[in-house]
């Protein structure tokens, strides 16, 4: 008894020394044990888990919702959750039943673990660990998101994100998968990324412009190869004025308008 107390004092320790990792404007042992809804969330979980297992299911989903309605996040009392797990700001997220989030993860506001059948059994999604999720995703259905995985604020995640990958858009697509350098990097930061998101992150809409432009470009070189065959063979080519592939320039007095 002496032992599970002590294991459950370090436990509780380590959700509070996560939050001094990963939220700047933490202060004092204090003002998060009383001021973090997302503290307060993860504790009052680990006890309607802990019933659940144990079979009292009305008290657990009771105790689940207390604790959505003090601290505005929805963890169902199934959910299986890891260590150090941080959910920053927290209103508006929910974890469904059969989630599973592994250690070291981040959360922010918005965030919906959900499923996508009404069916019983696995229909909820499966976090490895060090993964952050960004305010606003919604990750869906039985899929799996590997270890440092990020998810990009406001996506919709519907299938497997392979291990440290980040993933942006609707519906999510990867627009970044890291090396085994690259992953021993994100765990040695401590798995941390403001909102699934880093300033070097790639646009993916620019991403794709630059790409068909490229692509364009090959075209129109392989064409001129082609006239210039023509011409050799001593077959007319009639030329054709192509309008050049650069920003049009304003007209005089109109302003740049930004999107």
């Amino acid at each position: 008894m002496f032992k599970r107390l002590i294991n459950l004092g370090l436990r509780l320790r380590e959700d509070v020394l996560c939050v001094f990792e990963r939220d700047p404007a933490a202060r004092t042992w204090w003002e998060v044990v009383t001021a973090y809804p997302g503290v307060h969330a993860v504790w009052l979980h680990r006890l309607s888990h802990w019933l659940w297992k144990h079979g009292w299911f009305w008290l657990a989903r009771f105790l689940s919702f207390f604790a959505r309605w003090w601290t505005g996040i929805e963890i169902h009392p199934a959910a299986a959750i890891g260590r150090r797990f941080f959910i920053d700001h927290g209103m508006g997220v929910v974890i469904g039943e059969t989630a599973v989030i592994g250690d070291d993860c981040t959360l922010y506001h918005g965030v919906t673990l959900g499923g996508t059948s009404w069916h019983k059994g696995k229909r909820h999604p499966t976090l490895g660990n060090g993964v952050v999720v960004g305010a606003g995703a919604k990750i869906l259905g039985p899929i799996t998101v590997g270890d440092n995985a990020r998810i990009g604020s406001n996506s919709v995640v519907l299938k497997d994100v392979p291990p440290g990958a980040t993933v942006v858009g609707i519906p999510g697509h990867v627009v970044h998968k890291a090396s085994a350098a690259q992953k021993a990097a994100i765990a040695k930061r401590l798995r941390f990324d403001a909102y699934g998101l880093s300033p070097d992150m790639p646009d993916p809409v620019a991403y794709a412009i630059n790409r068909m432009l490229e692509h364009i470009q090959a075209l129109d070189r392989q064409l001129e190869e082609l006239r210039q065959a023509f011409r050799d063979a001593g077959i007319a080519v009639p030329e054709v004025t192509l309008p050049p592939l650069e920003a049009c320039e304003l007209r005089d007095g109109e302003e740049e308008q930004g999107i």
